[in-house]
């Protein structure tokens, strides 16, 4: 097989899109814009249509808020609750757990990924991953158990807070201090006070396993008990459907800066690895897929003529009555600058110069446009 900068040797005219999620969506948007007219069908494995996964675990969970999308313009032919087993990257062909398989001369994978759980597949423990996940969740909460969360990253940090405001008594389960990898310790500080001050209770220690009477076991014996388990300890890509396609790299997706796997193929979201100032990694964000998912599009019809991806992230979170918006690359180390207000506690802008003149700007409780966070994210800005 060629290298993935090989360019199509004639237009595409079947494109099939394996994943629909937001990636997915995006690619088909993408491809209808820049003047793809021919087949275009989108597969995913859940028998709904594509939704907000970042609404899950916030306005969803909390008050039933809307997850819905606007509804499509790229009038893919759409194939709903079948997942992808099987890959022929020779044959240009894909192999669905229904018996059925497609062809295709474009190949779109934006499979995305799957929560990791501590417990097996046959635990006690709940996770949030899709929509319906989070209809379980917002359920049992509503008859307000004991709630131990494992993780404390962001999106165990968003379930523990919706577990609060919902009357629960709460417990995290933190191996280190909250959100501190993913914000940097100012910021992790500011949610942590904001959290404990509403009553969460943090538990520092490394969740090992769940045993049989609906505990959290942890690495020094102590044992977490409570009502409802939930862990949120990070996702695991949608590859395995991969195995014998020749496309892994030691086990990873990895797309090149235009998103391409091989001739014919690009990857997006969740599922892939890409080229970033930290070396080839994942960024399971939802406004990273969406820039994935466009630079791919235009690297299947355009090649080499293609944009490469320049990744300029943004990130949100709200929780314990504090909200954050982010432009740039978090974790943010230091004392900030702040623009507006003098606290992360309160509204405020702040933001991190590097050496290299880039940073993160991040609003805590305030409504700035994000074009306009964006251009603080840099020195002289």
């Amino acid at each position: 097989m060629t290298g993935p900068g090989t360019t199509l040797p004639r237009p595409p005219r079947r494109i099939l899109v394996v994943g629909n999620g937001i990636a997915g969506q995006t690619a088909c948007d993408g491809l209808r814009a820049g003047g793809f007219d021919g087949d275009l069908t989108i597969v995913g494995d859940e028998a709904r249509a594509a939704y907000s996964r970042p609404a899950l675990s916030k306005a969803l969970l909390v008050d039933g808020g809307s997850h819905e999308l606007a509804p499509p313009t790229h009038e893919a032919t759409e194939v709903l609750g079948v997942a992808a087993v099987g890959l022929d990257a020779v044959a240009r062909r894909v192999r669905f757990d229904d018996g059925s398989d497609l062809t295709y001369d474009g190949l779109v994978i934006a499979t995305g990924s799957r929560a990791r759980r501590l417990g097996g597949d046959h635990s006690a423990e709940l996770t949030l991953r899709t929509l319906d996940d989070a209809l379980v969740l917002r359920e049992r909460l509503a008859a307000r158990p004991s709630v131990a969360v494992v993780g404390a990253g962001p999106l165990g940090m968003e379930i523990a807070s919706a577990a609060l405001s919902a009357g629960c008594q709460v417990t995290v389960v933190a191996d280190g201090r909250p959100m501190l990898p993913h914000l940097g310790p100012c910021l992790s500080d500011a949610f942590t006070a904001a959290a404990v001050a509403q009553g969460l209770k943090l538990v520092d220690g490394t969740a090992t396993g769940i045993d049989g009477t609906h505990a959290v076991v942890l690495s020094d014996g102590a044992r977490v008990e409570a009502d409802l388990l939930v862990t949120a300890i990070g996702d695991i890509p949608s590859t395995e459907w991969l195995a014998s396609s020749g496309l892994l790299t030691g086990g990873r997706l990895e797309a090149d800066t235009r998103g391409r796997i091989g001739p014919g193929i690009v990857a997006a979201g969740d599922v892939a690895a890409v080229p970033t100032q930290a070396g080839v990694r994942r960024i399971p964000l939802w406004s990273s897929a969406i820039e994935q998912a466009k630079v791919a599009a235009r690297a299947l019809l355009e090649g080499d003529e293609a944009p490469e991806l320049d990744l300029d992230p943004y990130f949100w979170t709200e929780q314990f009555g504090l909200t954050l918006k982010a432009a740039g690359h978090l974790p943010a180390s230091g004392d900030p600058e702040f623009l507006l207000g003098d606290s992360p506690h309160g509204p405020s802008v702040m933001r991190w110069i590097a050496d290299d003149g880039h940073g993160v700007a991040v609003a805590v409780n305030h409504r700035i446009p994000i074009p306009r966070l964006r251009r603080m994210a840099s020195a002289g800005a």
